[in-house]
C-alpha cells in the first residue's frame, strides 16, 4: 500500500475552515486511524520540520531532492507533509556530516540500505562506514588532546609575560626573550614571536 493510501488528511479547526492553515493554536494535521482507534502522530509541514531540526526550509528541500527524506503526502494547501521519523533522519544526517561525510556519501549510504538484499548486508555496510569514522574520530581526539595541552602551556607562558616582562621591551624583543626559563615554549608561542 502506498503512503498516499495510508494517510487521509482531515481539516483541523472549525467546521468548514477549508484549509489546514486555519488550524487553531498551532494544531497540526493528523492522520486518523480506523474507527475506534486513536489518531496517529501528527504529520509535519516542511517549516515545522525545519524548525524542529534546526535547519532551513531550503536544507529540508535539498535533503528531499537528494532522496534522503521523503514526504508522505501533501496537505490541501499543497504543503509537503512528513512523518516524525524524518526528524530522526535529519539528526542522523547532521551527525554524519559532523563526522565528515558529504551529502553525496550519505545518499550512497541511504541508497545502499534500500538496495541491500538483506538487513544483514545493509548493517554490514553501515558498520564498515562507522568503523572507518571511529578510527578517524579517535585520531582527531588524540590530535585535539595534544593541541589542548599545547594551548594550556602557551597560556601559562603568556600569563608569565604579565609579571616578568617590562614596558621598555617591544614585540620584536620577544623572539630573543630569555625571561621564561621554567616555562615551556610551544610552537604556538615561537611561531607568533618570529
Amino acid at each position: 500500500m502506498s503512503s498516499s493510501e495510508r494517510y487521509h488528511l482531515t481539516l483541523v479547526g472549525s467546521p468548514g475552515a477549508g484549509s489546514l492553515g486555519a488550524s487553531p493554536a498551532g494544531a497540526e494535521p493528523r492522520s486518523p486511524g480506523e474507527a475506534g482507534e486513536s489518531a496517529e502522530a501528527p504529520l509535519l509541514q516542511v517549516g515545522d520540520l525545519a524548525r524542529m531540526a534546526g535547519k532551513t526550509v531550503r536544507a529540508i528541500h535539498h535533503y528531499e531532492e537528494l532522496g534522503l527524506i521523503e514526504p508522505v503526502g501533501r496537505s490541501k494547501g499543497h504543503y509537503r507533509l512528513f512523518e516524525r521519523e524524518a526528524l530522526v533522519r535529519i539528526r542522523w544526517i547532521h551527525k554524519l556530516q559532523a563526522l565528515g561525510l558529504s551529502l553525496a556519501e550519505i545518499r550512497t549510504l541511504v541508497r545502499g540500505r534500500h538496495g541491500s538484499a538483506s538487513a544483514q548486508q545493509s548493517a554490514e555496510q553501515l558498520r564498515r562506514t562507522y568503523e572507518t569514522k571511529l578510527v578517524e574520530v579517535r585520531a582527531r581526539v588524540e590530535e585535539l588532546t595534544a593541541l589542548q595541552r599545547e594551548l594550556e602551556a602557551s597560556l601559562a607562558y603568556l600569563d608569565s609575560c604579565s609579571t616578568i616582562c617590562t614596558a621598555e621591551l617591544t614585540p620584536t624583543d620577544c623572539a630573543q626573550c630569555d625571561r621564561h626559563p621554567e616555562t615551556e615554549e610551544t610552537d604556538l608561542i615561537s611561531g607568533a614571536m618570529v
